[in-house]
């Protein structure tokens, strides 16, 4: 019996006035402060990192379940990770996490460092993978309609592209040709380098997809999941949310982002359309 283990990575900033989801504040177009923004931001990311630590139960009863049956199986062990920068900031992170805690699970930190985004990323994927893990999955703190069946997915995804002995990558898009998540093995031969700091107009999910093709890697393709950057990314954001938290009542492996929607509901933020005037004269149409 071998004991392998795997991560979850939580890449961000802290919740910060000034410093994140400056898109939605109204010096950008937006409705709020810069501290309803980042206390917006908070939210999401207190919600969304609970919803890995459920999705690494998941996991981990999935495992003990497998052992149960079969004493010789591998055990496997789910650790999550928020990374940020620069160094300062990580005792601001926990302060941020403490502040409710105790949180279910351990949260470990790391420091990103580099010159871009890209390399940030990099370094975070490197760091772990120095550790032992054999494969990331790395997600945002602004998705808070993400599935936890995403995060189980993928590590599954990846658990059986090294099975076949083809290290493989997952993502799952965003609403904007980027991703939501993204997550490869210690041995898949892949980097960031030029996906999101790309000079030549490529959309970062269209940078994987290149990278992909040219070493013949095998992907899984996971169901877009919306980040939220606009105004009308938090329209459509809250609608869902509204549509998950009922259909949870019928549907338990659904995360409702409670915290989220008690914001909202706090703000008094109410999601509207224009009528709609544009009248459909079927009679002519179907003619």
């Amino acid at each position: 019996m071998a004991r392998k283990k795997h991560a979850l990575l939580l890449f961000s900033k802290p919740p910060i006035a000034g410093m994140v989801k400056t898109r939605l504040t109204l010096e950008r177009g937006g409705i709020f402060s810069e501290e309803q923004a980042a206390e917006f931001f908070k939210r999401s990311l207190y919600d969304v990192t609970e919803l890995g630590m459920w999705a690494l139960a998941d996991l981990e009863a999935e495992n003990a379940a497998l052992l149960e049956r079969d004493p010789l199986a591998d055990e496997i062990v789910y650790d999550l990770y928020v990374s940020t920068t620069p160094a300062e900031n990580v005792q601001v992170m926990k302060d941020f996490y403490d502040a409710i805690g105790p949180w279910p699970r351990e949260i470990h930190y790391l420091v990103d460092n580099g010159a871009t985004f890209d390399d940030h990323f990099d370094d975070a994927f490197k760091q772990i993978f120095d550790l032992g893990y054999e494969s990331v999955v790395s997600i945002g703190g602004d998705i808070p309609t993400l599935p936890r069946t995403h995060i189980t997915q993928a590590f599954a995804w990846l658990d059986y592209f090294t099975s076949l002995g083809t290290p493989g990558f997952v993502q799952a898009p965003c609403q904007e040709c980027g991703t939501s998540l993204v997550g490869f093995s210690y041995n898949t031969p892949i980097d960031n380098q030029g996906v999101y700091y790309n000079l030549d107009g490529v959309a970062a999910l269209d940078a994987y997809m290149e990278k992909i093709k040219e070493k013949d890697i095998p992907s899984a393709f996971l169901s877009p999941v919306s980040d939220i950057d606009e105004g009308t990314d938090l329209a459509h954001a809250v609608s869902c949310l509204r549509a998950i938290e009922l259909a949870a009542k019928h549907q338990p492996d659904l995360y409702v982002a409670k915290r989220v929607l008690a914001w909202v509901d706090f703000m008094g933020i109410r999601i509207a359309t224009p009528p709609n005037e544009n009248h459909d004269p079927r009679q002519y149409i179907d003619k």
